[in-house]
């Protein structure tokens, strides 16, 4: 069951291959995602040394927040996944020149997952030639619901 989706990262990017990371939360990060008061439109994935690591997601405190603990909404949070598919994916984006891209947030079992995009940039004309094949889509069911109706 996703959570959050990051529609932008398909804008952005061809998702070649999806794999499936753990994240380590704090409490507080865990009841805000259940709440649904995350984002990941300007999130990435780096990788240092041989982990990987989620930066720029946004995840707001809810207001009912412990008074001991300061929330850091934008922290950056380690990603857990096996060693040798980071290691696959390290060799990916350092020799083939893929990105790593977060997809949407989704629970498996009870437990907060990522799904994890690698990835190619898409060019300013890949972009608009996705746009315009949206566009006949939604024209197409559009003119068979009116011969129906």
């Amino acid at each position: 069951m996703s959570i959050i989706q990051n529609k932008k990262a398909f804008h952005e990017f061809f998702v070649e291959e999806r794999f499936e990371a753990g994240l380590v939360l704090e409490g507080w990060e865990v009841k805000a995602i259940r709440a649904g008061r995350a984002n990941l439109k300007e999130a990435y994935v780096l990788v240092r040394g041989a982990e990987l690591f989620l930066f720029g997601s946004h995840i707001s405190p809810l207001n009912s927040a412990s008074t001991h603990i300061q929330p850091d909404p934008v922290r950056n949070r380690k990603l857990l996944m096996r060693a040798e598919e980071i290691r696959r994916l390290i060799g990916k984006v350092e020799r083939a020149g893929y990105t790593l891209v977060p997809l949407d947030l989704h629970y498996v079992r009870g437990r907060i997952k990522l799904n994890i995009g690698l990835a190619k940039g898409k060019k300013l004309h890949d972009k608009r030639d996705a746009e315009k094949d949206k566009d006949w889509k939604r024209e197409q069911q559009r003119m068979m619901k009116q011969n129906r109706g």
